[in-house]
């Protein structure tokens, strides 16, 4: 990843959002440490628990979108340093990622990626550090899912998404914060969006274009997705207000690998999930959601552990609610 620019404005051409794949699927920290690629902070600890969590979703019993089944992989032959003879995975990719589409790789043998690095305009390179790659094809770095080849993937190897995660705090009618009767720490709220596929709550993330910068993924997804910008009138109003918010220190709460229903042993997402806080209530607290062509709809959620969510994104919020000492 390239550093991060402090201004979030430029020119910016992003990839379709990850609603906008052709797929339909169902499904902690107290020392803050410095980000290199992004220049902002990030939990270490929550950092060292998710990498070492083993992937669930990404072992599904049926891959998403389809009726393949994926081979049956348990806990104890998940990962590769496991010799396991008999492990026979299901070989899948979806039609529409194999009919060559701009976004997504073709297969190999066709053409030749250059795995841990930066392969033209594409990064190949995992958060995760270097991934195995064998018989030309790059392993998942978390291990073995049962299924083989792209599934609904672009991407051999990682595939880079970006999640920004807008919170406020949740205020009464006489603009005081309002805390939890039970943990009495204040409450948080942030901007989700219910995904047209499988009716989940989630953040609004996006994929990374090749050779864009992930902050620009961060402040378009966000306006797209939450705001609807392409389609609010007052789009200057919008502007100096996003703007605003994305040019503050932003809190990077996650970096790396994401337990997501559609990987596979050779294509999985990866993403940079950053926490852009309007803590004062007058930068986007005031704005009025609209959800974009993709997300079904759009509201401020209170950030609670009883919250069922999409993928690790539960993970995500989680880190900033013990970040900013509110309820979880």
């Amino acid at each position: 990843m390239r550093p991060v620019i402090n201004s979030w404005l430029g020119p910016i051409h992003v990839a379709l959002t990850l609603f906008r794949l052709p797929y339909s699927v169902c499904s902690k920290g107290a020392c803050p440490i410095k980000s290199i690629s992004t220049g902002v902070s990030c939990s270490a600890a929550n950092l060292g628990a998710m990498s070492t969590r083993l992937h669930i979703k990404a072992r599904s019993p049926v891959y998403p979108g389809s009726d393949t089944p994926r081979f049956p992989v348990p806990d104890d032959k998940v990962s590769w340093e496991t010799e396991w003879p008999e492990y026979s995975p299901v070989k899948y990719t979806a039609p529409p990622v194999a009919a060559n589409p701009v976004w997504a790789d073709r297969d190999i043998g066709s053409f030749s990626p250059r795995f841990n690095a930066l392969d033209g305009s594409t990064d190949r390179r995992s958060h995760e550090g270097e991934y195995r790659v064998h018989d030309q094809r790059p392993l998942n770095p978390r291990g073995r899912t049962g299924v083989s080849g792209r599934g609904l993937l672009g991407k051999w190897g990682p595939n880079h998404a970006a999640d920004p995660i807008v919170t406020r705090w949740k205020m009464d009618e006489a603009g005081q914060r309002l805390s939890n009767s039970a943990s009495k720490l204040p409450i948080l709220q942030f901007v989700s969006i219910q995904r047209k596929d499988c009716g989940e709550w989630a953040i609004p993330g996006g994929m990374v274009d090749p050779g864009e910068l992930v902050s620009l993924t961060l402040q378009r997804e966000f306006s797209e997705e939450a705001l609807n910008s392409l389609e609010m009138p007052d789009k200057a109003e919008l502007h100096e207000r996003i703007t605003k918010l994305f040019s503050s220190p932003g809190l990077q709460v996650y970096k790396g690998y994401v337990d997501d229903p559609r990987n596979t042993d050779n294509a999985w997402m990866e993403t940079v999930a950053v926490n852009f806080h309007d803590d004062s209530g007058d930068s986007v607290s005031a704005l009025p959601l609209e959800a974009g062509d993709d997300a079904g709809h759009v509201s401020w959620i209170d950030v609670d552990s009883a919250q069922p969510l999409y993928a690790s994104h539960s993970h995500f919020l989680e880190t900033v609610a013990k970040e900013r000492h509110a309820h979880w």
